[in-house]
């Protein structure tokens, strides 16, 4: 193909999308951008676009990509599992693969969560974790609850179930008279501390759980949801004891307890769930993303043994609640590889080893930066908070937010070649979530890369 035709092509490539490939959370304005990026291959811990543009990519795709692109052990599973049985339903029936799957799920996630559900996405992962909740107190009498406590800026899904859950306000405004009406939000971790030597249950995001519990009546609440480590307000680590304090919460008024990991689980933290970093047990763990690295779509919820056993035996006998595609025996066959590859080369011990380094490169890039606040997360998950200026303690104006939360932010990234996340949920921040395979040479070039689009923002804030 001569030059001219491959630029013909990739306009044309360009110009289909735009005509007719409806984007996900994406301003028609930035859509319709000359800039727009047709991302063609990927290979580790990189992908190219149509016109031979290399990134880094930042953010695992969406969180997801944990093992990197171009996983040719995953790809033949799949194409060795559609060869054989490319689809049959888990409704009466099971498949090998799926049967492989949830078992190396329970394997390997903590305590009694041996009962693993299959969906295709996170969002339906919620929906799944709601409805059982639901099930589980009316088919052990308690009809009255059906409400759920989840936190302010929690991002859950974006179906209508889970987006009752969600705490971000612009993504339910338009929502609200479709939603369900059952979720109250309280406050969440960002900012909370006690002093050393007072117990965690003096944490206010503690307190506010169990007046919300009191308020409304403990008899109602059917759940209490939360990530290990919040993904909206930007990678919010919760203080120490804090799962602890909600665990025991849970427990004294009949709650489930549910943790959304549909970013956290396999490996993120260094751990299959962050549940098990921060050394609690839920009564549900959701769960999609990285449970294939992405290369085909999958979800789930984990559910305590003892639950599911006593929704059986009672009269309801029956966990209403299904969908074609759950358990798809392709997308499972694809989890265990991934599963077993996270295992054969010791994902999570690679995160914790290098996770310190990553920190520290952040931390230096926040000393580098005066629009640096702060740096956040933990793992190879972390959010870097910006302002007008550090050394004069002076926060970004209405007009400098505006404008960077307006497209200025992921233009900085795009010309930094990092495929990182410009983030508007309750501050002005980047988000970045590496592959979990990226070492010492990848984190010195996302970082390098980083600072690069950072060295843009302090340009364009001190001249504004």
């Amino acid at each position: 193909m001569t030059d001219q035709l491959l630029r013909d092509h990739q306009h044309d490539q360009k110009a289909a999308a735009q005509s007719h490939l409806m984007p996900h959370f994406t301003k028609g304005a930035a859509w319709q951008a000359e800039s727009l990026a047709v991302i063609d291959r990927g290979e580790g811990c990189y992908v190219w676009d149509t016109d031979g543009v290399e990134y880094l990519d930042g953010l695992a795709g969406l969180f997801c990509t944990n093992l990197g692109h171009g996983r040719s052990d995953l790809t033949a599973a799949a194409m060795k599992q559609m060869d054989r049985l490319a689809f049959y339903p888990t409704w009466g029936t099971a498949t090998p693969p799926a049967i492989q799957a949830a078992t190396m799920i329970a394997d390997r996630f903590p305590g009694d969560l041996d009962e693993v559900f299959f969906v295709s996405s996170g969002s339906e992962a919620v929906e799944s974790a709601l409805k059982f909740a639901r099930l589980y107190h009316v088919s052990q009498g308690d009809t009255e609850r059906y409400k759920v406590i989840s936190r302010n800026w929690a991002y859950h899904g974006t179906t209508l179930g889970a987006l009752s859950v969600t705490g971000i306000p612009k993504f339910r405004k338009h929502f609200e008279p479709m939603m369900w009406d059952g979720v109250r939000h309280v406050r969440n971790t960002y900012g909370d501390s006690v002093p050393e030597g007072t117990p965690a249950s003096e944490l206010e995001s503690v307190k506010a759980i169990e007046a919300m519990i009191l308020a409304e009546g403990p008899e109602t609440v059917a759940m209490i949801s939360a990530e290990p480590v919040q993904n909206g307000r930007g990678a919010v680590v919760p203080p120490v004891g804090y799962w602890q304090e909600v665990r025991k919460l849970a427990d004294k008024y009949g709650i489930l307890l549910h943790a959304d990991e549909v970013i956290n689980a396999f490996g993120r933290l260094g751990h299959w769930t962050g549940s098990e970093r921060f050394g609690v047990v839920p009564d549900m763990i959701t769960f999609a993303k990285g449970v294939t690295s992405a290369y085909l779509p999958l979800g789930g919820v984990t559910i305590r043994k003892p639950l599911v056993e006593a929704l059986w035996e009672s009269e309801m006998g029956v966990y209403m609640h299904g969908s074609t595609f759950g358990g798809h025996p392709v997308a499972t066959a694809v989890a265990c590889a991934n599963m077993q590859a996270m295992t054969d080369e010791d994902i999570n011990g690679h995160v914790l080893a290098h996770e310190d380094g990553f920190r520290a490169r952040l931390d230096s890039v926040m000393a580098a930066h005066d629009c640096v606040k702060e740096v956040r997360g933990m793992g190879y998950f972390y959010a870097i908070e910006l302002m007008a200026s550090r050394a004069k303690g002076r926060e970004l104006d209405e007009a400098q937010v505006a404008a960077l939360q307006g497209g200025l932010l992921g233009k900085f990234v795009r010309q930094a070649r990092v495929l990182i996340r410009p983030d508007d949920r309750g501050a002005t921040m980047l988000t970045i979530s590496p592959p979990l395979v990226a070492d010492n040479t990848v984190l010195d070039d996302l970082v390098e890369r980083v600072s690069n689009a950072l060295t843009m923002t302090d340009k364009y804030l001190t001249s504004h």
